[in-house]
């Protein structure tokens, strides 16, 4: 099986060495033996705007409300000492904070707002493990589970290609469905 030339391409972000040697598969640093990888497949990693708008509403909110519960002792005294009483400097400094916070928690959705979609390849494991690598070029990726499906079945079988790595939050992005199951904790069904 022929070497997989890696696309063209500008400025890469994170180069990343994927390379299948010796019945073991390599992304990087990170190890995955042949045989104990149970799926190879591609998607598009689409960022969860909806959750980041949402969530910046409860922080925001949160925020007021404690910078509220937090003004209440300095209030005492910026009423009955005036506003040159410690408690105008003791108010100013809560407000301060929470415009900050609030601020960090607008940049936070706004990170996850101008995100790009990702089409990853992702391997799966029979245990836990998940490798997932990026290019900007989807067709590549996709020759690629071609590949290591073949060497999967293929024990004489290597190849070396340059990929990116991914460097996105999980949190921010789907991945992959949620399966509703009998048994366990939390299960909610299929959502998109």
């Amino acid at each position: 099986m022929p070497d997989v030339p890696p696309p063209a391409r500008t400025a890469p972000p994170s180069p990343i060495e994927l390379r299948v040697s010796k019945r073991i598969l390599w992304i990087g640093s990170a190890v995955y033996p042949l045989h104990s990888i149970a799926r190879v497949y591609t998607f598009v990693m689409r960022p969860r705007r909806k959750e980041a708008v949402l969530r910046f509403l409860r922080y925001a909110a949160g925020t007021l409300v404690v910078g509220f519960i937090a003004m209440l002792p300095g209030l005492p005294s910026l009423t009955f000492q005036g506003p040159d009483s410690g408690g105008a400097d003791y108010v100013a400094w809560v407000w301060f904070l929470a415009l900050a916070a609030a601020i960090y928690f607008f940049v936070d959705m706004m990170s996850v707002l101008t995100a790009q979609p990702q089409y990853v390849l992702a391997v799966e494991t029979s245990g836990a493990s998940t490798g997932l690598v990026t290019s900007r070029d989807p067709r590549h990726l996709d020759q690629l589970v071609g590949h290591i499906s073949y060497a999967i079945d293929h024990p004489d079988a290597e190849f070396r290609v340059t990929v990116e790595r991914l460097t996105v939050s999980p949190n921010n992005y789907y991945f992959g469905d949620n399966v509703n199951m009998y048994g366990g904790n939390g299960n909610v069904g299929i959502t998109r």
